[in-house]
């Protein structure tokens, strides 16, 4: 990038130019990626444990998920086995993908501010 070759062309260092030229420039990218990675891993995550590869010693919404279905949970009609984990793991997922897009349009520089 042009900037950083001016920084070098200026004489500055190799850790000066990653901390005060790249690293701010690619902060909002890097954490929108982690933060749909991590939505990416929850889902793994609850998805693993509701088949029953999980940990069965660790509590998960999906080892809730898993449990309420080998009960008898769905097919009883007990919506309270199955209706909070459930519930938790959409919210949690929407939560974070829009805290990434939210992030990623900050980036852009397309946030728009509404006035009531």
């Amino acid at each position: 990038m042009p900037f950083v070759e001016a920084a070098r062309a200026l004489g500055a260092g190799d850790v000066y130019i990653i901390f005060r030229h790249i690293l701010p420039n690619t902060f909002q990218v890097i954490l929108a990626k982690f933060i749909l990675a991590v939505t990416g891993a929850t889902l793994t995550e609850a998805s693993l444990s509701f088949l029953g590869l999980g940990d069965p010693l660790q509590k998960s919404w999906g080892m809730m998920l898993n449990y309420a279905f080998s009960h008898g949970g769905f097919i009883n009609g007990y919506w309270w086995w199955y209706l909070p984990p459930g519930l938790c793991i959409s919210l949690a997922v929407l939560s974070f993908v829009l805290i990434g897009f939210g992030l990623e349009e900050q980036k852009h520089g397309e946030i728009k501010v509404s006035r009531l």
